[in-house]
């Protein structure tokens, strides 16, 4: 009876499926973009976005809390619509920033929120200088893309959100007349690496 139970749990295990292992994803650049805005002074509400940055996804599907995400850009490559305000925020009242001064966000842990949401906390490194901020995230598909050239390959897109505030980065100027705090909005696509 011992070797039965034996060979019926060996059986088990070799025909049940395997755990699918965590997926590594490339965020494609094209369909990458962080929305941020800010109130200047009650009068109006200020725009600017990053677009195209770079990063990678690891989503484990069997267990989301061990996934990870980190992005990276330049800080020059914002936009604002505006030359002589992207001018200004690149001077010595916000950023002074280089040509090669980069943004990055790693992050540190997962938060399992919902079927679909979770709360990614992580190290953001803005204007040389390095806070933890908690991104709301909603995972808002994870199946094979439809459209060439990544047609059927595994994809996943994501939201986040989070907000900020200026003067922790030491890009406070003009607070509190132009708001200290500025929301973030994140919404990505990226394919797994192969």
């Amino acid at each position: 009876m011992t070797r039965f139970a034996t060979l019926a749990v060996l059986a088990a295990l070799v025909t049940a499926p395997a755990l699918a292992a965590p997926v590594t994803y490339t965020i494609d650049a094209s369909h990458a973009q962080i929305v941020f805005n800010y109130d200047h002074v009650g009068y109006s509400t200020g725009f600017g976005m990053f677009s195209g940055f770079g990063g990678e996804v690891v989503f484990d599907a069997e267990a989301p809390a061990a996934s990870t995400v980190s992005v990276s850009f330049p800080v020059r490559s914002m936009l604002t619509g505006w030359e002589a305000r992207f001018e200004h925020f690149m001077s010595p009242d916000f950023f002074d920033a280089a040509e090669d001064e980069m943004v990055t966000f790693t992050s540190t842990a997962v938060e399992v929120t919902g079927d679909n949401t979770g709360k990614i906390t992580g190290d953001l490194t803005l204007n040389g200088v390095t806070k933890s901020v908690v991104l709301d995230a909603t995972l808002n598909k994870s199946e094979p893309y439809p459209f060439p050239p990544f047609e059927g390959k595994p994809a996943v897109g994501f939201t986040a959100t989070t907000t900020v505030l200026r003067s922790d980065f030491n890009v406070g100027a003009f607070a509190p007349f132009v708001s200290d705090e500025v929301q973030i909005q994140i919404s990505f696509e990226a394919m797994a690496t192969e």
